[in-house]
């Protein structure tokens, strides 16, 4: 089992669930997140006074799916979250040892 984690722009949050879902992945795990990468934020202009905003908001999507349909989800999230601009995101992928369903104490591939 693998684990992939997506840190990917806000307003492209749903076509990567929709991406997702065509793929046959049922849950995910959805996070409000703030960061910047390369970017380094940005300045806006408030009442006349210029400032600089460090942290751009981010979403972090979380999926624990099996080996198989890694590199199908991978592709789905890449190509819903480019917008061809600096900031579109990354993606990681960890292994997962083991995967525990709470209310029925299924385990591995069946608790996901």
């Amino acid at each position: 089992m693998k684990k992939i984690e997506a840190i990917i722009k806000p307003f492209k949050l749903d076509e990567v669930k929709d991406a997702l879902h065509e793929v046959g992945l049922q849950g995910i795990t959805v996070t409000e997140a703030k960061g910047f990468g390369r970017q380094k934020g940005h300045t806006e202009l408030y009442r006349g006074a210029e400032y600089v905003v460090d942290f751009l908001p981010k979403v972090k999507i979380e999926i624990v799916l099996e080996d198989n349909l890694v590199e199908r989800a991978i592709e789905a999230i890449t190509q819903a979250a480019r917008t061809g601009r600096i900031g579109d995101g990354k993606i990681f992928v960890y292994t997962v040892e083991q995967a525990i369903r709470i209310r029925t104490g299924e385990t591995g591939a069946e608790a996901i």
